[in-house]
């Protein structure tokens, strides 16, 4: 399956979480979401909305497909972050990146959550 541009109509930031040092009073790490990849062309689309029991809170968990042209060292410890239109900052967490089934270097495919904690 070929990946077309037009499919690819809105924009995402994938973030990796760093370690920024250490707080002297307490020990703790500092840590901080970066960019790593901005502006990244993608399609997202959403699969099923749901509602579960989680800590004995109702919550709302959103899931959805997000496609984007291949790119190497993406892992499942980074998040995405929606950058215009009705996307806009809205975070998704990865399940995993899946490599297109033909030659595994087109495009990628990651199964997301939202809505259920921030990365």
């Amino acid at each position: 399956m070929s990946l077309s541009a037009g499919r690819l109509r809105h924009r995402i930031t994938i973030q990796q979480l760093v370690t920024t040092g250490q707080d002297p009073a307490t020990g703790e790490l500092n840590q901080e979401w970066q960019d790593l990849h901005t502006s990244v062309p993608a399609a997202i689309e959403p699969l099923s909305a749901r509602e579960f029991m989680a800590s004995q809170a109702v919550q709302s968990k959103y899931s959805a497909r997000i496609l984007i042209r291949y790119r190497a060292g993406l892992d499942p410890a980074m998040r995405i972050v929606g950058v215009c239109g009705c996307h806009e900052g809205r975070i998704f967490n990865p399940a995993g990146w899946l490599a297109d089934p033909d030659s595994g270097l087109e495009y990628l495919t990651a199964p997301c959550t939202e809505g259920v904690d921030q990365g």
